[in-house]
């Protein structure tokens, strides 16, 4: 069973242009070209790349967080209650309005009360300063070595210069061990944020990022596979250009410095937005549909390949829509809302809200008191016999 899906996995005309098969991708001394079974060294260097950054979090990024002068938000914690914990950890995290009450009345106490103990108890779950701003320093170093890398291993590549290259020899196109090395690098970076998902810092975009990590995982697989190795190259240091500039962006936003956090944000924006919308588009989306059909007809990898890019174009959109909304409220505003790329939870949201509902009405009681004491302390000064009361429309003296 295993031996026949593996040869129906591996037919020629699932992988590579009609005409071409696998005897003609054979090595030689003098050439070679990528090998499927060279990707499982990504899953081991995953592994040490997820070693290496906790290493990194602890020995790096957490005392330049504490030099820096980065503090986590002392949370106030959930009195211990087993049935709203029970609720918690069972059904849900955020319960609706009509839960609030029911839970209220099996704890016999206010539902304000109840709704308090589930956002202290969010709170208590959501990631701390310091963890956001571990995270941000290891990518932030990830993608600069890695942009730098791409740089330094395209900037005399014909192909980068000249988009039509990627396809001169295609699919018969050796593979350069420096090459191998920069796709390994990327590949076993995006594992081991799969490896990471449950204990990164998670975002409202959190299902836009497993599809991501997936459609990146998936096409840089699958281009080595089938030596899509030079539009790969182009795709991997276009995506590395604007990240290098978002992780130092939450960097600065976690130390509160709001100017270089609203330069950076702008410097991100503009180039994320062309590269993205304009450069990927252009260098990547038509040079695969349209140029590689000047070498060969369409086969199956034609179209898994075009459709894994038009994936990751359509993420494009959807993070560009936010980030023109951002750019939209700066505008407006003069700065940045708090962090970048949906970074805050909605909880805060929501304790922002009854800390204003609890101002406003300590403010109206407040307002009430004060008022409520003059009057008594005027009408006690007042002396009774030059008190009037109107009767009948006259006033009469007592």
């Amino acid at each position: 069973m295993a031996r026949s899906l593996n040869e129906w996995l591996w037919q020629h005309e699932f992988w590579l242009p009609p005409g071409i098969t696998w005897e003609d991708m054979q090595e030689s001394e003098d050439i070679q070209y990528p090998q499927p079974h060279d990707l499982l060294l990504s899953i081991p260097f995953a592994l040490i790349l997820v070693i290496f950054r906790c290493a990194f979090e602890r020995a790096i990024a957490l005392p330049l967080c504490t030099k820096l002068g980065v503090r986590d938000k002392q949370k106030p914690k959930a009195q211990p209650n087993p049935i709203l914990e029970t609720f918690y950890s069972t059904c849900c995290k955020n319960p609706e309005q009509d839960e609030l009450i029911s839970l209220a009345k099996q704890c016999n106490q206010p539902v304000r009360k109840t709704e308090r103990w589930f956002r202290h108890r969010r709170n208590t779950d959501r990631p701390s300063l310091s963890k956001k701003f571990c995270e941000a320093c290891w990518r932030f170093t990830f993608y600069t070595i890695s942009f730098l890398t791409g740089l330094a291993e395209l900037y005399d590549k014909p192909w980068l210069w000249d988009h039509r290259e990627c396809w001169t020899g295609y699919p018969q196109q050796p593979l350069q061990p420096s090459v191998f090395w920069y796709y390994l690098l990327e590949l076993s970076f995006y594992w081991s944020l799969v490896f990471t998902l449950p204990f990164d810092v998670k975002r409202k975009d959190f299902k836009e990022q497993i599809v991501h990590h997936a459609a990146t995982i998936f096409l840089i697989s699958f281009s080595y596979c089938a030596n899509y190795i030079r539009i790969g190259t182009l795709v991997m240091v276009i995506h590395d250009a604007s990240d290098c500039f978002l992780e130092p962006t939450k960097i600065f936003n976690y130390m509160k410095w709001k100017k270089t956090c609203d330069s950076l944000f702008l410097i991100f924006s503009a180039v994320f937005l062309i590269s993205r919308l304009v450069i990927f588009p252009y260098t990547v989306l038509y040079n695969t549909y349209y140029y590689s059909m000047e070498i060969f007809q369409p086969f199956y990898g034609y179209y898994f390949v075009n459709t894994l890019l038009t994936i990751l174009q359509l993420l494009h959109v959807f993070w560009s829509c936010l980030i023109i909304r951002m750019v939209y409220k700066f505008i407006l505003q003069g700065t940045i809302e708090k962090d970048m790329r949906s970074d805050t939870e909605e909880s805060d949201k929501d304790e922002e809200g009854e800390k204003m509902r609890e101002k406003q009405t300590n403010g109206i009681t407040s307002f009430s008191n004060v008022t409520s004491n003059n009057c008594i302390q005027r009408n006690e000064a007042e002396p009774r016999s030059s008190r009037t009361h109107l009767i009948n429309g006259h006033v009469k003296e007592r």
